[in-house]
């Protein structure tokens, strides 16, 4: 296990001591890295009583995601304290037209929903887990969290995705090394419609690149066209011949018409 330096150790604690003065949380856990951590610190800050955890659950949430966060929950004795929320996004205009503050109408109808959640069950706050690393990137969701007074405790404690990361290795949670992950929505480009159709799509081609072994990666939908986006290291393993024409076999039978990939490596936000 590895061991923070003397300058993470305290952001820890300021985190915690964040999370500590918030009464009782909602966390909305979206099975990632960040909000992974903040819902480990808070049950180290507040005790799992007084913390409950929630991922909105709709068609843009891919199926790996769904699974790694229920799995997550296993891991750090959350069993019972964990829900799944129906969000409607899909039936907003404002989301499916997919202008590019798309993200806002998103999380304008998760918030809004841990807000009433929490009034109802009688917890102070909702906490996200917005960071140090997404100031400055293209994140609409954080008018929807001013909106809904979402707290942002690793915000606070001035956290970086690194910082996170680490942290959350030297605390031996197996989500330390989760590869970025996103809303399947974002793999659409902006201004082109969202179809429950087309995140299926992309949902079972990833699913598919997944189980053949590939970590970090897109599959970006083009219409009739699928444009894999990799990592540098990973492009020789695409390109070996067999395993290229299963992959255009499998994501032709999912109903993509053409198979590409995008020459310059992944990054995430690419699309923004």
């Amino acid at each position: 296990m590895a061991i923070l330096n003397s300058n993470l150790q305290a952001k820890f604690r300021n985190l915690k001591e964040e999370i500590s003065s918030c009464g009782k949380v909602v966390v909305a856990f979206s099975g990632g890295l960040d909000s992974g951590l903040v819902l480990y610190a808070a049950i180290e800050a507040l005790g799992p009583d007084n913390v409950l955890a929630v991922t909105g659950d709709s068609e843009s949430l891919s199926s790996d995601d769904k699974e790694y966060a229920a799995n997550f929950i296993k891991t750090i004795d959350m069993d019972g304290r964990h829900s799944f929320i129906r969000t409607d996004e899909l039936a907003d205009r404002g989301y499916t037209s997919n202008p590019s503050d798309r993200c806002y109408f998103c999380k304008r109808e998760l918030y809004g929903k841990l807000r009433a959640l929490a009034l109802e069950r009688g917890f102070n706050h909702v906490l996200d887990g917005c960071n140090v690393s997404d100031i400055g990137d293209h994140r609409p969701g954080q008018r929807a969290a001013a909106e809904f007074s979402v707290k942002s405790p690793l915000l606070d404690a001035e956290l970086s995705k690194d910082e996170i990361r680490e942290i959350a290795k030297s605390e031996g949670l197996e989500i330390w090394d989760k590869p970025q992950a996103a809303c399947l929505s974002s793999r659409i480009p902006y201004g082109q419609p969202i179809t429950v159709e087309k995140l299926t799509m992309i949902d079972q081609a990833e699913m598919y690149l997944r189980e053949l072994g590939f970590r970090q990666f897109r599959v970006r939908h083009h219409d009739q066209v699928a444009r894999i986006e990799l990592e540098n290291d990973d492009f020789p393993h695409l390109l070996d011949s067999g395993l290229r024409e299963r992959i255009t076999a499998r994501l032709r039978e999912i109903g993509f018409l053409w198979v590409t990939l995008d020459l310059k490596p992944f990054k995430t936000g690419s699309m923004n």
